[in-house]
This record gives structure tokens, C-alpha cells and sequence, in this order.
């Protein structure tokens, strides 16, 4: 098998002020815990540590080589010295996607683009050899390291795009330079450093940039920025524009879906090919993006039906949807772990998954929240917000977590009320404290909040996770 990189093309890609011997890069990382025999290692400067200090660790871990901006004596005669490390990382980002013949899908939204992209990531798979970026490998360094990872084989890309602050989009998608761009909808999440909804769509149409003749913008046409979208797409070079969603003027259009609390049975029209399918993940958000993704996979040219019955295979991610069944005592426990990210759009999709989940017989719904972060100035109107779909939900017992969430607090009714603590560390034994045979808790909350905290604690109550 051919090296994913060479010495002499990293040479003429990154043009650096020194390099090795002769090496051959089989995969490109920043992180030392997780370098691989063969892996170029790029060390970066972040915030709290600087990759020049792991080194040393990297290379005695099996990389190839390290690209650095500063002589070191552990790594001498291994070193690909530059004068910034994170320009050089870009550089072989660039590269990567230059000499690449894949045909490249970017996907960008305030909800659901891991999980669309995940999605495209195992249709496209099922055809061709695909790639795509790793969990949430979005910002300015996710990017890149997934551009410079782009293999030479590979017949199609899907790249994830994210920002929390104006002008981050722009300058990823003109790396990325996508031949098919989604952007599964515009909510109000990070509104606190963006200011509107409207801001938040123009920077989300910069995903557009940076596209070539022929792209294809792949839209929500429910959305009601869903002309302003298009606009800024065709602005950048976009060609065709697709809508998804139920309205009848959608590409893709949902004709009818039966929701379940393990996938939902869905008949769409796309282009006006009749498509039934089953999707292994639950809600309704999940049926929408399944539609986003098919209307990409049409665009980048795959087999369609072949995509559609394999989306009987995506299943939700710890974190992002995930349902394990945990042993409780002689009886189970149901754990739905959203864990890793949260804003009022997708919490409310989480709590229409968590209304059609039956407990087990002498069983419960229990709900546990944590704060919402970067809403800014409305944080607190966001979170009281939430309470009819809290209500709806058929929640018994509601745990809160976080000062935001007090304002969610005092919107519940007495016999909802679990406790609200200020903090997921605090809250978490109050909930595995309330835990009983046949419960299924829901467990949500920005990154910021841990949640994953009160999952871990639910987890180390159980007698394990079962097999379905």
C-alpha cells in the first residue's frame, strides 16, 4: 500500500526551513496519546499546552517524523522544522484535497451535522472507499488534519464545518473546496456571540465558498431562511440548489414517516424517485437529516436506493442520541445520552424522542438537563422556553443543572421537580439516587455543562450495558 505521504511531498507542500532523512508518512495527527507507528506529527500551540513539549512522546510512539518551528535535541534528524506549525498543518490540509480526485461533500448546520455527516459517511462507504472527518473534527485544526488524512484512493470526502464565532466557516470551505454543500438548518445556537438567527445563516452560507462549477447547495427548505441561503449560495458559484423537508416545493421531500422509539419507516420523493426506507436512529430530526444526506448523495452521483437501505444501519452516537440498555438490579434501565452538545432546537427533538419511549413495566420517564451555553443576553428566556416540550415529554422527575436552568426550573410543575443543582458533579448522585427498575432517563446539556458526568455516574449505577 502506498504511503499516504511522502517526504518529498510534504517538502514541496509545506516548503520547510529544514528536513530528515527520507520518511514515509502513513497518517497525520496533533495528538500524542493518539499517534500511530507511521504518523507525521504536527505539534501544535494551544491553549493550555504546546505540542513541542510531546515531542519526544510521539516520536517514541512510532511517528515517522515531527513537524516542528523550533530546533529540539530529542527529535533531532526526525524534525520537518516550519515557521508555523499550525500554517504547515493547513498547508498538507491544502495539499491533501489538491491531488485528491474524491468526489467532497461538506456539511455544516446548528443541529444534526456530525450526525448527517455520519450518515453520509456509511451510504457512501457501502459503494466506494470513503472518508470523513473523525467525530467532531470541525474547527480550524479538525479541518485540516482531516484534509491531510484524505487518502489517495478515496472516491468521495464528507467533511464537517462548524463555527461558534463569525468568520470561522468561510476560510475551512475553501480549503475544503466541496463539490456538494449541506446545511441541515439555522437555529438560534451560539446566537450569544453571533447576535441573530440572520447572522448565524450568512455565516453558515459560507460553506458555499470556495465550491467550483457544477456544487450543489443542499438546503432546508422548511427553514424560514431558506431563500437567504440560497442567495448566498448562488452568490459563491453554487449551480443548483436542493431542498429538503416536507414542503411540496422540496428535491427531497418527506411524503410520510412512521416514528418509533428505536428508527422511523420513511417514504420520500427524491427528484421525484419514490424511495422507502428505515432509519436505525429515532426522532424526527433524524428523518430530516436522512433526507439531507440522500439529496448529497444524489448531488456527489452515488447509487441512491444502495444509499437509502443503508441508512437501516446509522445508528446515534454515545453523546449525540446513543440508547444502551443497562442492567439494574434483575430488571434494565434505559439510558438516552445526548450528552455532548445542547441548544433549545435540539433539546426539544431530544424530549419528542424521550415522549415515544416506553418505560418498562413500574417504570418511569426521567429527564436531566444542563445548562445551554453561548445564548447570550435571552439565555435565561431560551431555558424557561423549554417547558412545554418539557411537559410534553411525559418526564416525571426533571433534573436541572447549571444557573440558566433555574429559569427552566421555576417553569415546572411541583410534581416534575427532581432537585437543580449548580453543577453536573453535584447533580449527578441525586439522579442515580432517584433511579428505579424500567426507568429510561434522557440526559442533555452543552459540552460546557458535563454532562457527561451524570451518564458516567448512571453507568457505574448499572449492572452494566446489555445486548438489545
Amino acid at each position: 500500500m502506498s504511503a499516504l505521504w511522502t517526504s518529498e511531498e510534504v517538502e514541496r507542500a509545506l516548503s520547510p526551513l529544514a528536513m530528515p532523512a527520507p520518511f514515509e508518512a502513513s497518517g497525520v495527527t496533533f495528538d500524542s496519546r493518539a499517534v500511530a507507528e507511521g504518523d507525521l506529527f504536527f505539534a501544535l500551540a494551544g491553549e493550555t499546552a504546546d505540542g513541542h513539549a510531546f515531542v519526544g512522546e510521539a516520536l517514541e510512539r512510532g511517528a515517522a517524523a515531527a513537524v516542528v518551528s523550533r530546533d529540539l535535541p530529542e527529535a533531532r534528524g526526525r524534525m520537518v522544522r516550519v515557521a508555523d506549525t499550525l500554517q504547515a498543518l493547513i498547508a498538507l490540509g491544502r495539499a491533501g484535497r489538491r491531488r485528491s480526485a474524491a468526489r467532497i461533500a461538506s456539511v455544516t448546520g446548528s443541529v444534526g451535522k456530525t450526525s448527517t455527516k455520519d450518515a453520509l459517511r456509511t451510504m457512501l462507504a457501502a459503494q466506494a472507499p470513503t472518508t470523513a472527518s473523525a467525530a467532531s473534527f470541525n474547527n480550524h485544526v479538525g479541518v485540516p488534519v482531516s484534509l491531510a488524512r484524505l487518502p489517495r484512493d478515496a472516491r468521495y470526502g464528507v467533511f464537517e464545518i462548524g463555527m461558534n464565532h463569525p468568520g470561522e466557516i468561510e476560510p475551512l470551505a475553501r480549503l475544503v473546496e466541496a463539490h456538494v454543500g449541506v446545511i441541515t438548518n439555522v437555529e438560534p445556537a451560539h446566537i450569544g456571540h453571533m447576535g441573530s438567527e440572520e447572522a448565524i445563516a450568512d455565516e453558515k452560507a459560507g460553506l458555499f465558498a470556495g465550491m467550483g462549477e457544477g456544487a450543489v447547495a443542499v438546503l432546508n427548505r422548511d427553514s424560514r431562511h431558506f431563500e437567504r441561503l440560497a442567495a448566498h449560495a448562488r452568490r459563491l458559484g453554487g449551480t443548483r440548489i436542493v431542498g429538503f423537508g416536507r414542503s411540496e416545493a422540496a428535491d427531497a421531500r418527506l411524503l410520510a414517516c412512521s416514528l418509533q422509539d428505536r428508527g422511523s419507516d420513511i417514504v420520500a420523493l427524491i427528484h421525484g424517485r419514490r424511495i422507502e426506507y428505515r432509519l436505525g436512529a429515532a426522532g424526527e430530526h433524524w428523518v430530516l437529516n436522512s433526507l439531507a444526506a440522500l439529496a448529497a448523495v444524489e448531488a456527489l452521483g452515488a447509487d441512491l436506493a444502495k444509499a437509502a437501505a443503508m441508512l437501516a444501519k446509522v445508528e446515534a452516537s454515545p453523546g449525540r442520541g446513543a440508547r444502551r440498555r443497562l442492567a439494574f438490579g434483575s430488571a434494565t434501565i434505559e439510558l438516552l445520552d445526548e450528552s455532548y452538545n445542547a441548544n433549545p432546537a435540539s433539546v426539544r427533538a431530544m424530549l419528542a424522542v424521550l415522549a415515544r419511549t416506553e418505560p418498562a413495566p413500574g417504570g418511569r420517564r426521567l429527564l436531566v438537563l444542563g445548562d445551554m451555553r453561548e445564548l447570550g443576553e435571552k439565555a435565561d428566556e431560551y431555558h424557561a422556553g423549554l417547558a412545554d416540550a418539557v411537559a410534553a415529554s411525559g418526564a416525571q422527575q426533571v433534573f436541572l443543572c447549571g444557573p440558566h436552568m433555574k429559569a427552566l426550573w421555576r417553569c415546572l410543575a411541583a410534581d416534575q421537580r427532581g432537585v437543580h443543582r449548580p453543577d453536573s458533579a453535584t447533580l449527578a448522585p441525586d439522579v442515580t439516587a432517584a433511579l428505579h427498575a424500567g426507568d429510561v432517563i434522557a440526559v442533555k446539556g452543552s459540552l460546557g455543562s458535563k454532562m457527561k458526568m451524570v451518564v458516567d455516574a448512571v453507568l457505574a449505577a448499572s449492572g452494566g450495558e446489555m445486548e438489545r
